[in-house]
């Protein structure tokens, strides 16, 4: 996989968490709940025009909360 810029990056990891979220049928504020972050941060992590880095300690914990692979999340998908 490529990524032309963080931009895009951000954008395909957002719509993944977004997408692995809801088929879990989990609101954002039950999710960020979970996840120990603020709902902000999460609606953030979420839009489609994300501009908000990612750890990957939260990247992981992310994935282990929704039981995927953190490879998931990178992958682009429509």
């Amino acid at each position: 996989m490529y990524f032309q810029n963080d931009s895009q990056l951000y954008s395909v990891i957002g719509k993944n968490i977004k997408r692995y979220r809801t088929a879990a049928q989990l609101t954002q504020t039950q999710f960020a709940d979970k996840l120990g972050i603020s709902l902000s941060y999460l609606t953030k992590i979420e839009s489609a025009k994300c501009d908000k880095s990612m750890s990957l300690s939260l990247l992981n914990h992310i994935a282990n909360t929704l039981t995927i692979e953190i490879t998931d999340l990178f992958e682009e998908c429509d």
